[in-house]
């Protein structure tokens, strides 16, 4: 038995050595298999927003009582501006978002779910988009509800959709799980950040149904990859 097994070693041996070396390193170690794609990083996407070319005819305020100074920019595959994030509560209401935790609830949303019911503000992360006006229209540069985007805060990327429409003169809002998501205080009454957030928002792209994140996260990564490919 041990001579049949020895036999074998020594003719996969020989097989091996007349196949040629495995490739190596510099170090002389084989090269390992490669792995997925590693998720697109924040620093990959502001590296690619850190300079505009506006597309919105004025700026937006952050508040009601704020200067005007955030623009809208463009560049190829995207449109995108940094501002603050705003909790939007808005919705089916729920434990989390209702009249008594958000003194500016309102029970419904711009775009509504695959059954017509309104969007789930605390389980579904999306961004709310400025109401169209001589500023700038979302509609006319190709965003609707379900457009994907990547919101970035800090080292946090999160992929989500447009889900709402706010005032017309102000920028800078998202649901409850987007801001949950990133880390950022979710309370709609005194939560959300005062600056830091870059919302990009890839026109043409629409996930289906709306409330699907994972597709909203599968076609994000997709998209960021692009959009960084192509700046």
């Amino acid at each position: 038995m041990r001579i049949r097994l020895l036999t074998l070693t020594a003719v996969l041996g020989a097989a091996l050595l007349a196949a040629g070396p495995l490739p190596a390193r510099a170090s002389g170690t084989p090269e390992p298999l490669s792995g997925p794609e590693a998720p697109v990083g924040a620093d990959d996407l502001l590296a690619k927003v850190s300079s505009c070319a506006q597309v919105s005819n004025g700026r937006y305020r952050t508040d009601a009582d704020a200067p005007a100074t955030v623009p809208v920019c463009g560049k190829n595959g995207a449109v995108f501006w940094t501002a603050d994030m705003d909790i939007d509560c808005d919705g089916r209401r729920t434990d989390r978002c209702n009249e008594s935790t958000d003194p500016w609830f309102l029970p419904d949303t711009a775009f509504h779910q695959s059954d017509g019911l309104p969007l789930r503000s605390d389980t579904l992360p999306y961004v709310v988009v400025p109401g169209a006006s001589g500023i700038w229209d979302y509609a006319a540069a190709g965003i609707r509800g379900g457009s994907v985007a990547a919101v970035v805060h800090g080292d946090q990327v999160l992929y989500a959709v447009v889900g709402d429409t706010g005032p017309r003169h102000i920028i800078g809002e998202a649901s409850y799980a987007a801001a949950e998501h990133l880390g950022i205080d979710p309370d709609p009454a005194a939560g959300g950040t005062a600056s830091g957030v870059t919302y990009i928002l890839f026109p043409n792209s629409r996930v289906s149904p709306i409330e699907d994140h994972e597709a909203a996260v599968a076609l994000g990564e997709k998209l960021a990859r692009e959009f960084i490919r192509d700046n």
